[in-house]
């Protein structure tokens, strides 16, 4: 069954919302090494239930808080969104090494994006 596995904060300011999101929260947020300005948000222990995030620039104003659902095929999930009413926003698309990803709105004007690990995407 798909579940929420990842969350993204946008910040005008990434440095600045870092500071806050680890002095309030006492998470971990430590500089992607891949090809984008990014950072990887640890909320706690693995043996706790709870997910994981990122931190990256506002590239939109509208860009907020934005949750990932895992899915085994962003095609056959993208197919079943637009069957029930979603819209796909940004078409899949691959990240190397991480794997594919589209956006949608659902029913309600809410943002999402799905995601199909591969880290073969090249």
């Amino acid at each position: 069954m798909p579940r929420v596995t990842h969350f993204e904060i946008n910040a005008d300011q990434p440095l600045r919302a870092k500071k806050f999101y680890e002095n309030v929260f006492d998470w971990k947020i430590e500089k992607w090494e891949g090809s984008v300005e990014y950072w990887l948000i640890s909320t706690g222990q693995e043996d706790i239930p709870g997910i994981d995030g990122g931190l990256q620039k506002r590239e939109n104003p509208d860009d907020k808080i934005f949750n990932f659902i895992d899915v085994p095929s962003v095609d056959e999930f993208c197919k079943k969104i637009v069957k029930n009413g979603g819209t796909i926003t940004t078409p899949k698309f691959s990240i190397p090494g991480v794997g594919y990803f589209a956006f949608f709105k659902d029913t309600e004007g809410n943002q999402f994006g799905i995601m199909e690990e591969n880290e073969s995407v090249k």
